[in-house]
C-alpha cells in the first residue's frame, strides 16, 4: 500500500507570518493537533499543540509571535509515492507523531501515527473477520444423529 492511499489531504496549513494564536485557533477550528507552516505549497516547518504549550504558554511568549519563530524545523517528511512501510520506518527513526507528505518539493498531505493505527486495525479486521466467522460456524455445529466424537466440533462453553 502506498502513502497516497492513507494520507490526509489537504493538510491544514498556516503561513509563516501567522501568529501562534492564529495557529492555535486554526487547530481548534479544524480539530487537529498540528498545523504545517507552508507558503505556496512549500513546507517551512510544523507547529504542534505541544509546541504551543512549551514554546509559548509555558515561557510567557507573546501569542502574537509569528509561527516562524516557534515552529519545529527541520521537518521529517516522506514522499507521496513511497510505500507505507517507509512511513513506518520514518516514525520509528524520528520519534515523531506526524509526517508531512511531499510530492517532490510540494506539500500534498499529512500522515499521522493515528492514521497508521487505523490502517493496522483495518488490516487485522480483514484477516480476523473471516477467521472469526469460520470459528463461530464451527462452534455452533451440533452433533447430528449417528455422528462420532471425531466428527463433532465441540465449543468451549
Amino acid at each position: 500500500m502506498r502513502i497516497a492511499d492513507t494520507m490526509i489531504t489537504p493538510p491544514v496549513t498556516v503561513p509563516p507570518g501567522a501568529s501562534a494564536r492564529q495557529a492555535a485557533r486554526r487547530m481548534e477550528t479544524e480539530a487537529v493537533g498540528c498545523v504545517l507552516v507552508a507558503e505556496h505549497d512549500t513546507l517551512h516547518g510544523i507547529v504542534t499543540d505541544r509546541d504551543l504549550a512549551l514554546r509559548v504558554l509555558s515561557t510567557g511568549t507573546d501569542p502574537q509571535t509569528p509561527v516562524s519563530e516557534i515552529m519545529s524545523v527541520p521537518v521529517v517528511t516522506v514522499d507521496v509515492a513511497d510505500e507505507l512501510e517507509a512511513a513506518y520506518r520514518a516514525f520509528r527513526r524520528a520519534g515523531v507523531r506526524r509526517l508531512p507528505i511531499l510530492d517532490g518539493d510540494r506539500l500534498v498531505g499529512l500522515l499521522t501515527v493515528d492514521d497508521l493505527f487505523l490502517d493496522v486495525l483495518h488490516r487485522l479486521s480483514d484477516v480476523l473477520g473471516p477467521v472469526s466467522w469460520s470459528a463461530l460456524r464451527e462452534s455452533n455445529r451440533r452433533p447430528g444423529p449417528g455422528s462420532t466424537p471425531a466428527e463433532t466440533t465441540w465449543s468451549a462453553r
